[in-house]
């Protein structure tokens, strides 16, 4: 039987803590929105600045799996060299100012959520920028390299390479890019389980439907038609999407809300 005293002090929690959260209007939020927008502009071209002061270097990042080739890129348009150095530099500039970019996101957010939640302000400022570096290092050193070894002297061993600028950066951006985000997978639920809109019940109930679409992402990107590549591209986000259902566990509202009963 339910304790009316422990009823009527629960409700007086959850209005306390809903009045936690500051009543803003549409214009409000639309300047701030404005705001955090100016900032992260501003983060961004700092990052650019200082990542083109060493774009040379960035360029002989990008050009690294193809040395060991013993590939040059071509170009075919007199702006294709001044393009990959902004590029490179655009990129290199964005992950340096990540953390202040995230922080700005945070600081949008942060009014709609309690108290007790914006404490994950550093756990998801640190988990966003590793997990991208991660998925990006994962692709750099071992999809890349794979990938154009079998595209290029496996499939194109009877062919002479040419590969432009335009090309070949378009294929690394997809590559880095794709799967740095794609490692975002624990702090996509990480939010989703915050709000109560998916819960760790529901995120292992339906773990066969998870990995049936990590599967066929790890068969678009995979550059080798053999099942052992894709199982070695699949198996680093099932690992993550399982680290994702117990981030879930730790934040969703129903595990704190029972906590907070038993105090």
């Amino acid at each position: 039987m339910v304790d009316p005293a422990d009823a009527i002090g629960k409700a007086r929690e959850a209005v306390s803590q809903r009045a936690e959260l500051p009543g803003m209007s549409l214009m409000e939020h639309l300047e701030e929105l404005r705001k955090r927008i100016v900032h992260s502009a501003l983060y961004l071209c700092a990052g650019f600045i200082a990542a083109y002061v060493f774009h040379e270097r960035l360029y002989g990042f990008v050009q690294e799996p193809l040395d060991r080739l013993h590939i040059k890129l071509n170009y075919t348009h007199p702006m294709d060299a001044l393009n990959l150095y902004l590029q490179v530099s655009l990129i290199g500039g964005a992950i340096l100012a990540s953390p202040f970019i995230l922080y700005q996101v945070w600081l949008f957010i942060a009014p709609g959520l309690y108290q007790r939640e914006r404490r994950f302000v550093v756990p998801f400022m640190g988990a966003t920028v590793g997990l991208f570096l991660a998925g990006a290092f994962f692709g750099y050193h071992w999809v890349l390299p794979g990938a154009l070894k079998i595209l290029i002297v496996d499939f194109g061993s009877k062919f002479n390479p040419i590969i432009t600028i335009e090309e070949y950066t378009a294929f690394f951006l997809s590559v880095i890019l794709g799967l740095g985000i794609s490692f975002e997978m624990p702090v996509l639920i990480f939010f989703l389980a915050m709000f109560g809109i998916v819960s760790p019940r529901f995120l292992w109930k339906n773990i066969r439907y998870a990995i049936l679409a990590v599967f066929l992402v790890a068969a678009i990107i995979t550059p080798s038609p053999d099942p052992w590549t894709m199982c070695i591209y699949a198996i680093p986000m099932l690992a993550l999407y399982l680290v994702g259902i117990g981030v879930a566990w730790w934040v969703h509202p129903s595990r704190r809300n029972a906590k907070e009963a038993a105090k």
